[in-house]
């Protein structure tokens, strides 16, 4: 079945492909795939909340 998203490589070494594996199965995903996918999902949703914490009260640029 094709699909429409887009696909890359990435290397990772042992310990952290270890921590993948083991985020796969205790969340029962079907694939590494998804699994890497929502661990992405993950850390850019804590990279924008940690970015909005930063915003000044007030939020505009002096």
């Amino acid at each position: 079945m094709a699909t429409k998203k887009q696909r890359y490589m990435i290397s990772v070494n042992d310990d952290m492909f270890n921590e993948i594996e083991n985020f796969r199965f205790e969340n029962r995903f079907s694939t590494r795939s998804e699994a890497t996918t929502e661990l992405i999902r993950l850390g850019l949703e804590q990279l924008k909340k940690k970015r909005s914490d930063n915003i000044p009260s007030g939020g505009g640029i002096n």
